[in-house]
Formats: structure tokens, sequence, C-alpha cells
């Protein structure tokens, strides 16, 4: 065996035992706070706005933080119910489809960062 062909099967092998461990889909452990919420932001005007008994159409959305409508609805899978992990409910009122965040799990006001320093 040529060394070229001994470097290429040592680096094949190393390469295979390395991708053998465990692969986990979440690399970091999620602490037992819950996310931090900072006042003032378009992120906590959207989700006052969620908040409201009402609730809010994905136009009024976009209107109050002055996201395009795909942002809006990255917004509301990815920060709403994945990150912070609120009960986001929708339902079609009048043919149009309006978002609320719902009492129940995670629906408790977070915490925001100027609250974090009182105490």
């Amino acid at each position: 065996m040529r060394k070229a062909t001994k470097k290429r099967t040592k680096a094949r092998s190393a390469a295979s035992s390395s991708s053998k461990r465990p692969k986990t889909k979440k690399t970091r452990q999620q602490g037992s706070r819950g996310a931090v919420i900072r006042s003032g932001t378009k992120q906590s005007a959207a989700i006052e706005i969620l908040r409201s008994p009402g609730g809010a159409t994905i136009a009024a959305l976009e209107k109050a933080t002055g996201w395009q409508s795909h942002s809006v609805r990255g917004f509301l899978a990815g920060v709403v119910k994945k990150r912070l992990k609120l009960k986001l409910e929708s339902a079609v009122v009048e043919g149009v489809r309006v978002y609320r965040i719902t009492s129940g799990y995670g629906s408790k006001p977070a915490e925001t960062k100027s609250d974090s320093h009182k105490s």
C-alpha cells in the first residue's frame, strides 16, 4: 500500500469513528428559567397584541412591527411557539385568520429584562 492510500484510509477511519457518537437534536440544555423578553422591542409589542382578548391578524402584526408577512409567520412559529413555548391559537373570524396567545401552559407573562434587575 502506498503512503497516500494509507493516509486516506486513516482519515476515513478517523472520520467514521467521530461520526459514531450519538447525535442529539439539541446541543445545549435548557435552563429552568424562561426566555427573557426585553421591553420596548418589536417582539414585546407583538406579544402584547397577541395577548389581547381579540388577538391579532398577520396584517396587524405587520403594521405594529414593520415586518413582512413571512417574517411575522416565522416569529409566530419560531419565537412564540418554540422558543417562548406560549400556547398560540388561531381562528378564522369573518374570513380573516386571527392569532392569540391563550391562557394555559406558558401563557404567563414572561420575565422582562427590566424586571430581572429588580430585587
